[in-house]
Protein backbone atom coordinates (compact mmCIF):
# COMPACT_ATOMS: atom_id res chain seq x y z
CA UNK A 1 0.00 0.00 0.00
CA UNK A 2 1.57 3.40 -0.98
CA UNK A 3 1.57 6.40 1.34
CA UNK A 4 0.27 9.46 0.29
CA UNK A 5 2.17 12.53 0.77
CA UNK A 6 -0.02 15.42 1.75
CA UNK A 7 1.61 18.93 1.10
CA UNK A 8 0.19 22.12 2.36
CA UNK A 9 1.76 25.62 2.72
CA UNK A 10 3.82 26.63 5.78
CA UNK A 11 1.50 28.61 8.48
CA UNK A 12 4.85 31.01 8.84
CA UNK A 13 6.62 31.81 5.38
CA UNK A 14 4.15 30.39 3.12
CA UNK A 15 6.25 27.91 1.70
CA UNK A 16 5.02 24.52 0.27
CA UNK A 17 5.99 21.71 2.80
CA UNK A 18 4.97 18.25 3.51
CA UNK A 19 3.13 16.41 6.41
CA UNK A 20 6.11 14.32 6.77
CA UNK A 21 8.52 16.99 7.40
CA UNK A 22 8.96 17.43 11.13
CA UNK A 23 9.94 21.17 10.34
CA UNK A 24 9.90 23.85 7.20
CA UNK A 25 13.32 24.21 5.29
CA UNK A 26 13.02 27.60 5.02
CA UNK A 27 11.96 29.21 8.78
CA UNK A 28 12.47 26.29 11.05
CA UNK A 29 8.85 26.74 11.88
CA UNK A 30 7.02 23.33 13.31
CA UNK A 31 5.57 21.31 10.35
CA UNK A 32 4.01 18.05 11.61
CA UNK A 33 2.72 18.27 15.24
CA UNK A 34 2.76 14.61 16.71
CA UNK A 35 2.65 15.97 20.27
CA UNK A 36 1.66 18.52 22.56
CA UNK A 37 5.14 19.34 23.17
CA UNK A 38 5.20 20.52 20.09
CA UNK A 39 2.50 23.86 20.64
CA UNK A 40 2.90 24.11 24.32
CA UNK A 41 5.46 26.77 23.89
CA UNK A 42 3.44 28.40 20.83
CA UNK A 43 1.31 32.17 20.96
CA UNK A 44 -2.09 31.76 20.22
CA UNK A 45 -0.88 33.90 16.59
CA UNK A 46 1.02 31.17 16.16
CA UNK A 47 -1.34 28.13 16.90
CA UNK A 48 -3.93 29.88 14.63
CA UNK A 49 -1.85 30.00 11.80
CA UNK A 50 -1.38 26.40 11.91
CA UNK A 51 -5.10 25.50 12.41
CA UNK A 52 -5.49 27.45 8.91
CA UNK A 53 -2.90 25.68 7.16
CA UNK A 54 -3.75 22.32 8.54
CA UNK A 55 -7.64 22.63 7.91
CA UNK A 56 -6.57 23.71 3.80
CA UNK A 57 -4.92 20.57 3.93
CA UNK A 58 -8.05 18.27 5.22
CA UNK A 59 -10.51 20.17 2.95
CA UNK A 60 -9.46 17.29 0.38
CA UNK A 61 -7.93 14.67 3.48
CA UNK A 62 -10.59 14.90 6.34
CA UNK A 63 -9.61 11.59 7.13
CA UNK A 64 -5.69 11.79 7.65
CA UNK A 65 -4.30 10.73 10.88
CA UNK A 66 -1.26 12.98 11.06
CA UNK A 67 -3.88 16.00 9.85
CA UNK A 68 -6.28 15.44 12.71
CA UNK A 69 -3.85 15.01 15.45
CA UNK A 70 -2.32 18.60 14.32
CA UNK A 71 -5.31 20.34 14.34
CA UNK A 72 -6.41 18.47 18.05
CA UNK A 73 -3.07 19.55 19.40
CA UNK A 74 -3.72 22.58 18.41
CA UNK A 75 -7.36 23.03 19.49
CA UNK A 76 -6.33 21.44 22.65
CA UNK A 77 -3.52 24.21 23.19
CA UNK A 78 -6.22 26.75 22.98
CA UNK A 79 -8.62 25.28 25.27
CA UNK A 80 -10.73 24.50 22.13
CA UNK A 81 -11.90 21.17 23.86
CA UNK A 82 -14.80 20.42 21.95
CA UNK A 83 -13.25 20.93 18.64
CA UNK A 84 -9.92 18.92 19.56
CA UNK A 85 -12.12 15.95 20.77
CA UNK A 86 -13.41 15.09 17.28
CA UNK A 87 -10.16 15.15 15.94
CA UNK A 88 -8.37 13.23 18.39
CA UNK A 89 -11.54 10.59 17.89
CA UNK A 90 -10.82 10.45 13.87
CA UNK A 91 -6.70 10.20 14.60
CA UNK A 92 -7.55 6.76 16.93
CA UNK A 93 -9.95 5.02 14.12
CA UNK A 94 -7.32 2.77 13.30
CA UNK A 95 -4.62 3.83 15.09
CA UNK A 96 -3.78 0.85 17.21
CA UNK A 97 -0.22 1.84 17.65
CA UNK A 98 -0.39 5.38 19.16
CA UNK A 99 -1.80 5.64 22.78
CA UNK A 100 -1.96 9.27 22.63
CA UNK A 101 -5.43 10.28 21.19
CA UNK A 102 -7.13 7.72 23.81
CA UNK A 103 -5.22 9.58 26.35
CA UNK A 104 -5.69 13.92 24.62
CA UNK A 105 -8.93 12.52 23.92
CA UNK A 106 -10.03 11.58 27.74
CA UNK A 107 -8.60 15.29 28.85
CA UNK A 108 -10.76 17.17 26.26
CA UNK A 109 -13.48 15.40 27.98
CA UNK A 110 -12.96 16.81 31.34
CA UNK A 111 -13.05 20.60 29.36
CA UNK A 112 -10.33 22.01 32.19
CA UNK A 113 -12.48 21.12 34.85
CA UNK A 114 -12.14 19.01 38.13
CA UNK A 115 -13.52 15.02 37.87
CA UNK A 116 -15.27 15.54 40.30
CA UNK A 117 -17.62 18.20 38.56
CA UNK A 118 -18.03 15.67 35.64
CA UNK A 119 -20.89 13.93 34.80
CA UNK A 120 -20.35 9.39 35.35
CA UNK A 121 -21.27 8.67 32.01
CA UNK A 122 -18.84 11.20 31.07
CA UNK A 123 -16.17 9.61 33.30
CA UNK A 124 -16.89 6.19 32.32
CA UNK A 125 -15.88 7.65 28.89
CA UNK A 126 -12.58 8.61 29.79
CA UNK A 127 -12.02 5.80 31.62
CA UNK A 128 -12.59 3.81 28.69
CA UNK A 129 -10.17 5.65 26.44
CA UNK A 130 -7.70 5.77 29.47
CA UNK A 131 -8.27 1.89 29.28
CA UNK A 132 -7.45 1.88 25.36
CA UNK A 133 -4.06 3.91 26.03
CA UNK A 134 -2.94 1.27 28.66
CA UNK A 135 -3.57 -1.79 26.45
CA UNK A 136 -1.58 0.13 23.72
CA UNK A 137 0.93 1.22 25.75
CA UNK A 138 1.05 0.97 29.59
CA UNK A 139 2.85 4.11 30.69
CA UNK A 140 3.10 5.10 33.83
CA UNK A 141 1.30 8.87 32.93
CA UNK A 142 -1.78 6.99 31.99
CA UNK A 143 -1.91 4.88 35.29
CA UNK A 144 -1.34 8.38 37.16
CA UNK A 145 -4.10 9.79 35.20
CA UNK A 146 -6.72 6.87 36.27
CA UNK A 147 -5.64 7.14 39.70
CA UNK A 148 -6.60 11.04 39.45
CA UNK A 149 -9.84 10.08 38.00
CA UNK A 150 -10.83 7.42 40.67
CA UNK A 151 -9.72 10.02 43.54
CA UNK A 152 -10.89 13.13 42.20
CA UNK A 153 -14.67 12.04 41.19
CA UNK A 154 -14.88 8.00 42.95
CA UNK A 155 -13.42 8.06 46.09
CA UNK A 156 -14.52 11.96 46.64
CA UNK A 157 -17.87 10.84 45.88
CA UNK A 158 -17.45 7.71 47.77
CA UNK A 159 -17.98 5.35 45.09
CA UNK A 160 -16.39 1.73 45.74
CA UNK A 161 -14.46 1.11 42.86
CA UNK A 162 -11.71 -1.51 41.69
CA UNK A 163 -8.66 -1.14 40.88
CA UNK A 164 -8.82 2.53 43.35
CA UNK A 165 -7.37 5.16 43.52
CA UNK A 166 -4.22 3.81 46.05
CA UNK A 167 -4.01 0.65 43.54
CA UNK A 168 -3.80 2.62 40.58
CA UNK A 169 -1.17 5.07 41.76
CA UNK A 170 0.66 2.29 43.01
CA UNK A 171 1.30 1.12 39.64
CA UNK A 172 1.84 3.79 38.34
CA UNK A 173 5.06 4.37 40.35
CA UNK A 174 6.02 0.88 40.14
CA UNK A 175 5.77 1.55 36.46
CA UNK A 176 8.12 4.60 36.44
CA UNK A 177 6.07 7.46 37.54
CA UNK A 178 8.17 10.72 37.65
CA UNK A 179 7.86 14.30 39.02
CA UNK A 180 7.59 14.89 35.02
CA UNK A 181 4.97 13.11 34.24
CA UNK A 182 3.01 14.54 37.53
CA UNK A 183 3.72 18.09 35.86
CA UNK A 184 2.67 17.05 33.01
CA UNK A 185 -0.55 16.00 34.11
CA UNK A 186 -2.07 18.73 35.80
CA UNK A 187 -0.06 21.41 33.19
CA UNK A 188 -2.53 19.61 30.55
CA UNK A 189 -5.43 19.23 32.77
CA UNK A 190 -5.40 22.89 33.91
CA UNK A 191 -6.19 21.49 37.71
CA UNK A 192 -4.26 21.46 41.17
CA UNK A 193 -2.56 18.57 42.24
CA UNK A 194 -4.12 16.48 45.01
CA UNK A 195 -2.58 16.23 47.78
CA UNK A 196 -2.85 12.47 48.51
CA UNK A 197 -1.56 12.00 44.70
Amino acid sequence: MECEVITLKCPNCGAPVSMKMEECEYCGNPIAIKTYDAVKDMTPLQVNKQVNSYRQAMVENPDDQGLNMAVAFCFFKLKMYDKALPCFEKAMVDNFDNPEPFFYAAVCLLKGKKAFLTPRPVIDKIEEYINAALMIEPQPLFYYFWAYIRYDHHFRKSYRMNPNYQTLFAQAKQAGLTMSDVNKLYSVLGVERPSCL
